[in-house]
């Protein structure tokens, strides 16, 4: 029987690599024995994070010296020779290359999806389109590997092989069906064909939201008034279905007593999708986000924990890199500006959106999740002043939330500084489908993955 030993660097998105084996009929095995690791026919090297962190995980479990025949997103910089991010750590050296950090008049982390070039076909790579999480790059194919390669702000290596070893900036267990095509080529050593091309760019992501209570999954306004709109699992997979680029499961309700089922519904939401997951709701502490990521989130959401005590940004941040922690604000609007709410809207703070947004990022949030508390739920379309200010005030990604009502909603967001749109009602309540929206968009101009 086929083995895959999958390494527990301490820094991976684990639960996303099995459930993209498992959905090729196959069982992995986690392990930081690099006895067994060296046993195995394959052997996967995932990770997020920083480099430093991860490669004194690989080399404190001694799976510094196992041999890795796949390495995704942090895994691939950890075969570089070093990295920008922490200076004077060595890598395994295994590309012989450093890695360097994207152009600075970018938004990073480079989040969402982008197109992956091949120029030389005869390999396993296709060109298609997948989903990054990365703010370092290889700038230099190096002598004897293919590769493919990817644009943001400048052309960088997203991925490599040689012989039999595949390493990606991008997730391929995140990446949707091209992802999981690219991961069965890889068993079966099979090349890919060239009719698998498929133009594409770096495109905005269209992501459907979640409300869960009690397992299930609600919409009303402004979080009262709820409705039942179905199962999470067999919503996400849905939309995922229809074209999603990215799934949002926000607990609305966050009690630490619904920590085992919120901790549940994340592992049946990400067996059956295979896009990125992000979860919010009931984040206090990092053992509160190893836990969800642990279970399958591929970013941890935190809102007001973080308004309380900011440092939990930087704990999270240094923890499991700024790509994997997402600071949700919800923002009234007052006389002078914006205000943070938190408890779900319920509580006032005084503090003011657009520098808690400047703030969030410095301590480490690498996307900025923007909900308008005036539109949520109303349908009268996004806050475009709000959203405007917020993405003049960061470099990070940010998520537009609250009050979209059409399609043009979503365009006018992306026209004003969005990288990413959210909606909730107007695809529960079946007004559009996402792949209607997308289409939609794309007449509009929008860069949107098709």
């Amino acid at each position: 029987m086929t083995t895959v030993a999958i390494a527990d660097s301490g820094v991976a998105n684990l639960a996303s690599v099995r459930s993209a084996f498992r959905a090729l009929g196959m069982e992995s095995t986690v392990t930081s024995d690099p006895g067994l690791f060296e046993m195995a026919d394959f052997g996967v090297v995932p990770g997020v994070g920083a480099f430093g962190a991860g490669m004194a995980a690989l080399r404190s479990r001694n799976l510094d010296q196992a041999i890795v025949l796949l390495a995704v997103c942090l895994g691939m910089q950890m075969l570089g020779s070093s990295s920008e991010e922490d200076p004077g750590v060595s890598g395994l050296d295994v590309i012989g290359e450093p890695f360097e950090r994207l152009p600075r008049e970018t938004r990073t982390p480079h989040l969402g999806w982008n197109q992956v070039k091949v120029d030389n076909f005869g390999g396993l790579l296709a060109s298609g389109d997948a989903a990054f999480a990365n703010t370092f790059c290889l700038t230099r194919l190096p002598d004897g590997w293919l590769g493919a390669w990817t644009d943001y702000g400048a052309r960088f290596v997203s991925a490599l092989e040689r012989g039999r070893l595949l390493a990606t900036q991008f997730h391929p267990e995140l990446s949707g069906r091209y992802g999981l095509d690219l991961l069965r080529r890889w068993v079966a050593d099979e090349p890919a064909d060239a009719a698998e091309r498929v133009p594409g760019r770096h495109s905005h992501r269209i992501i459907p939201c979640l409300d869960v209570q009690a397992g299930r999954v609600v919409k009303g306004v402004q979080f009262s008034q709820l409705r039942d709109m179905g199962d999470p699992a067999e919503r996400a997979a849905l939309y995922e279905e229809q074209g999603a680029d990215e799934i949002v499961v926000l607990d609305i309700a966050a009690s630490p007593a619904e920590t085992n089922a919120r901790v549940e519904t994340v592992r049946r939401v990400r067996e059956r999708i295979h896009i990125p997951l992000t979860v919010g709701g009931g984040v206090r502490t990092v053992a509160d986000a190893e836990r969800l990521l642990n279970a399958g989130a591929d970013r941890v959401s935190v809102n007001t924990a973080a308004v309380v005590r900011p440092e939990l940004i930087n704990e999270l941040a240094d923890r499991f890199g700024r790509q994997c922690i997402v600071l949700a604000i919800d923002a009234r609007s007052t006389a002078d500006g914006w205000e943070v709410l938190t408890v779900g809207g319920s509580q006032t703070t005084g503090r003011g959106a657009v520098a808690w947004a400047a703030e969030g990022a410095a301590r480490g949030a690498g996307e900025i999740l923007l909900t308008s508390w005036d539109r949520d739920g109303t349908g009268d379309g996004y806050d475009l002043d709000l959203l405007t200010a917020i993405a003049d005030a960061v470099s990070v990604p940010v998520i537009a939330s609250g009050g979209v009502g059409t399609v043009s909603d979503m365009a006018d967001a992306i026209g004003v500084g969005a990288d990413a749109v959210l909606a909730a009602s107007l695809f529960h309540d079946d007004v559009q489908t996402v792949a209607q929206a997308k289409q939609e968009l794309a007449g509009l101009g929008m860069a949107v993955r098709q």
